[in-house]
C-alpha cells in the first residue's frame, strides 16, 4: 500500500486531535473499500525538520498515547498532541504515520508537511 499524502496544520499552544480512517480497495470489487484492520497492530509518527534530520521534533506512538486506535476493526486512529507538546514546537517540518504488525511488517500510512501556526497568546 503506498502511503497517502495529508498535510497537517497545527496551532502552537493548542491541543491537537486528529482523527484518520484507513481503508483499501476490495480485491474483489474496487469499486468497494474495506476498513483497514489494526487488531495487534502498533503506530509512530515523528516530526522532523527535514527529512535529513537527524533528531525528531517530536514522536507519537501507541506506547506514549501520541495515538490511539479509536476503532481497531473499522481502520480508525486518532493522533494527540497536548497543550504543551504543540507549545514546545519550533516550526513546521515533515512527518510520517506508520503502522507495525505483530509479526513486525511496517506499514507507511500518511506522509506530508506538517505546518505550525506560531502562538501569539503565551
Amino acid at each position: 500500500m503506498l502511503a497517502g499524502i495529508y498535510n497537517i496544520t497545527c496551532e502552537q499552544g493548542s491541543t491537537f486531535s486528529r482523527i484518520i480512517t484507513v481503508e483499501y480497495p476490495d480485491p474483489t470489487d474496487e469499486s468497494t473499500m474495506l476498513p483497514f484492520d489494526f487488531t495487534d497492530y502498533t503506530a509512530r509518527m515523528q516530526i522532523r525538520r527535514t527529512i535529513e534530520s537527524s533528531v525528531a521534533m517530536i514522536e507519537l506512538t501507541t506506547e506514549n498515547g501520541g495515538i490511539t486506535f479509536t476503532d481497531e476493526e473499522n481502520g480508525e486512529l486518532t493522533v494527540y498532541m497536548t497543550d504543551a507538546e504543540t507549545a514546545a514546537l519550533e516550526t513546521s517540518g515533515v512527518y510520517d504515520l506508520e503502522v507495525i504488525s505483530d509479526s513486525g511488517e511496517v506499514s507507511k500510512l500518511i506522509k506530508g508537511a506538517f505546518t505550525l501556526l506560531p502562538e501569539v497568546t503565551r
